[in-house]
């Protein structure tokens, strides 16, 4: 029998870990990329290493330098956060090729010029390779992807990251909020020095492209951080690009041939500090979503539903985070930036207690396996799309179990090393052995 053919568009993060996962599937996969066009630096997390080791792509995980703490000069607040890990985006991009071709996965140097989806598969047009013929496409081209005029956008965001030689010295990261926008500044052992201001892509004073280096040396001479940070400002004499920093969440998010993943998908603001992170998420969940639509089709609704659903709760989610972000600041009515991102998306807020009388135990979409299935879940007004299980053991049968049984007993019938994690989940949304049975269950 024939392997069905994917066709990944796109070889950063989230278009590797799609292509591992569909290759341990069993399918053919190629992946199509054209290489990035400024070489950037990025900060993540130690979590996001370990995700990406765990996915396979170790080579990439390898390349991040560890910075010392990040200083923070934030709203007139001085502090030191949490430990950053640089990446230098060309390094860590052709490690994750790397990564791809170690695998065994085909690697096609190209630009994509069109995707034509029929019924019966997809035909892609490139520039730099035959056209290719595929049974499904994943499309995992950033920001750069095409997005309809349908797709949810925040309000409208320019990052000018600037890029420069300076003095050899230890790796560190800052971020600063500026009257104009926040700016992140990074510096790499052997001297590269990068720094990015974020501000609205409508900036009444925004000048045209050739002075926007001298604009940036401006910005920077307004910077609290920055004459510490770098030994050295190169004044105008930097290597410049322009990206938008828009939140968008693409309307076309799955369908019975292809499927958005990582910032195709969904992008979410620099600020919330998860790009990487939120990339893999969507990326890890697409090979069984994408098993199922082609294996499984009975189940192509509930697998579309269950993508759709995973990706817009987490576009909402860091949407909100990035909100309180910039509600840390004190705006004024001159500073719209900061304004108009303080009310966006929404005012719900990020976090919600939870009580047991808020609990709901349903059935949803879920990965069971290599496929998507449907499972009883527990919902609360945090986890609205439900926790199916944790440390193993499946939670809406003990919540259910609750409501008519005693804390200890139900408790006690657990394996011992799954015992006390699960309990203090249940203690954390309100069970415990001095709670009432409560909460709701839905029926089929």
């Amino acid at each position: 029998m024939r392997r069905k053919h994917i066709a990944i568009l796109g070889a950063g993060p989230a278009g590797s870990a799609a292509a591992l996962g569909l290759l341990r599937l069993g399918y053919r996969v190629t992946v199509i990329s054209d290489w990035r066009r400024f070489n950037a630096i990025e900060g993540t997390s130690e979590r996001v290493l370990h995700a990406l080791r765990t996915v396979g792509l170790r080579q990439a995980s390898g390349t991040a330098i560890a910075a010392a703490r990040r200083e923070v000069y934030w709203a007139g607040h001085h502090s030191l956060r949490n430990r950053e890990w640089l990446l230098d985006r060309q390094v860590f991009d052709r490690a994750l090729r790397e990564d791809l071709r170690r695998s065994g996965i085909a690697l096609l140097e190209a630009r994509v010029l069109t995707v034509d989806v029929a019924a019966d598969g997809v035909c892609l047009q490139l520039d730099g390779a035959a056209s290719l013929e595929a049974d499904f496409v994943v499309d995992a081209r950033g920001r750069q992807a095409p997005q309809s005029g349908e797709a949810v956008r925040g309000p409208e965001t320019l990052s000018l990251l600037c890029r420069w030689r300076g003095l050899e010295g230890p790796a560190a990261s800052a971020a600063e909020s500026l009257v104009s926008g926040w700016c992140w500044l990074a510096r790499l052992p052997g001297g590269d020095q990068y720094w990015q201001w974020t501000f609205d892509a409508r900036h009444p004073h925004m000048p045209g492209k050739a002075e926007l280096p001298a604009w940036c040396a401006a910005q920077r001479g307004t910077s609290r951080l920055a004459g510490e940070f770098f030994t050295v400002d190169p004044g105008e004499a930097v290597e410049l690009r322009a990206r938008s920093s828009t939140c968008t969440l693409a309307a076309n998010l799955c369908d019975v041939r292809s499927i958005r993943v990582g910032d195709a998908a969904m992008a979410v603001d620099p600020l919330s500090g998860n790009g990487i992170f939120q990339s893999l998420s969507s990326a890890l969940q697409a090979p069984a979503v994408i098993n199922t639509l082609l294996q499984y089709p009975a189940d192509a609704e509930l697998a579309q539903r269950f993508h759709c659903r995973r990706v817009t709760e987490l576009f909402y989610r860091f949407a909100r985070l990035g909100r309180d972000f910039y509600r840390q600041a004190t705006a004024v009515p001159e500073q719209s930036f900061w304004q108009q991102r303080q009310q966006w998306p929404d005012d719900h807020p990020s976090h919600v207690p939870v009580t047991p009388e808020q609990i709901v135990t349903d059935w949803a979409p879920v990965v069971t396996g290599d496929r998507i299935g449907r499972a009883r879940v527990v919902i609360t007004p945090d986890q609205p799309l439900g926790i199916w299980h944790l440390n193993g053991v499946e939670l809406a049968p003990l919540v259910d179990a609750l409501r008519e049984t005693p804390w200890e007993q139900v408790i006690s019938g657990l394996p011992p090393t799954q015992r006390g994690p699960v309990a203090a989940w249940l203690q954390n949304v309100g069970f415990g052995p001095d709670t009432a049975a409560s909460g709701h269950a839905l029926t089929p």
